[in-house]
């Protein structure tokens, strides 16, 4: 099941080439991570998990440049992998149904006590089990 965040691009979003810089899309990938599996969540009454993790490895394909401010795109999140103490998130943004990205990154659970991977809770793995969907 993918999870859609609404992105607005900005105006400070556009670089001088007048497009969305390359950098951004990274914050626009962070901020759907995190509605993913806090905020939204939260909102629907649930316990937010996974915010004991770093992001390990993160990769970005642009596929066509976006270039209007104060559009909200859509970034729609979802796992590719689930490991013994990491898990792999995917994205595309989209406009309207056209594909101008796609991403992935690697989040790893850390223990907040020794700053070392752990492996992920029976709770993690099964909300990212939920949100599950293998490459084809």
């Amino acid at each position: 099941m993918r999870h859609i965040y609404k992105q607005e691009i900005r105006w400070a979003d556009i670089d001088s080439f007048g497009h969305v810089n390359n950098a951004t899309y990274l914050t626009y990938v962070q901020e759907a991570r995190v509605d993913f599996h806090w905020y939204a969540p939260k909102a629907r009454g649930e316990k937010a998990l996974l915010m004991d993790m770093v992001v390990a490895r993160t990769e970005v394909d642009y596929i066509e440049p976006l270039k209007e401010p104060h559009i909200f795109v859509d970034v729609a999140v979802w796992v590719s992998r689930i490991g013994n103490s990491s898990f792999t998130l995917s994205y595309e943004i989209s406009y309207e149904g056209k594909l101008y990205s796609r991403a992935s990154s690697v989040q790893v659970a850390v223990s907040m006590e020794n700053e070392r991977s752990r492996p992920l809770s029976d709770e993690e793995r099964a909300f990212l089990t939920k949100h599950l969907e293998l490459p084809k």
